[in-house]
């Protein structure tokens, strides 16, 4: 004996096919992708750990370079809605420098940091390494007597005084720069 169900058997057909064509949710939801884990996994060890900041302030010799390095210092990342802004404090003199290689700082901190930095920021001031102070000031030498004379005595035609100055002034000053 074959039971019949008590719905009319038009409504059954519909429900049937509507059982066909539609889907159930699955209960647990899909694994996340296999990256995402791998990256979390990798975070945690080593270096990675640390945050961002920290991480480029440790690895910052290597990755600005051995002449930018006694130059500045990265001093914090800010976020923006284009990406991360990285601000580095630079001793006066070299803030030039450090500007005209910007965008190299930039693409090697971009790599280093994760791939967002968009921007750079110069601050001058003087750069603190734990212990150490960094201050750079143009080292002079005091001048010998000659070219002392011979600076003045060159600048005995100028017959404006202060201009006369001002020159033996730049004189003193180039010659007693070390290069």
């Amino acid at each position: 004996m074959v039971k019949r169900s008590t719905l009319d058997p038009i409504e059954e057909a519909r429900a049937l096919v509507k059982l066909r064509y539609s889907r159930a949710r699955a209960l647990k939801p899909p694994m996340k992708p296999l990256a995402i884990a791998a990256d979390r996994v990798g975070r945690k060890t080593g270096a990675a750990k640390l945050p961002p900041l920290k991480l480029l302030q440790a690895r910052w010799r290597e990755i600005a370079g051995e002449q930018l390095y006694r130059f500045s210092h990265p001093e914090k990342l800010s976020s923006s809605k284009d990406g991360r802004i990285l601000t580095l404090r630079v001793v006066p003199q070299a803030a030039p420098l450090v500007q005209h290689q910007s965008e190299t700082i930039r693409q090697r901190v971009s790599v280093s940091a994760g791939g967002d930095i968009t921007g750079i920021r110069i601050v001058q001031g003087t750069i603190s390494r734990g212990a150490e102070t960094i201050t750079y000031r143009p080292r002079s030498r005091p001048l010998t007597p000659d070219e002392t004379e011979t600076i003045e005595s060159g600048a005995r035609r100028i017959e404006n005084a202060r201009l006369r100055a001002a020159i033996v002034a730049l004189g003193k000053a180039v010659l007693s720069a070390d290069p």
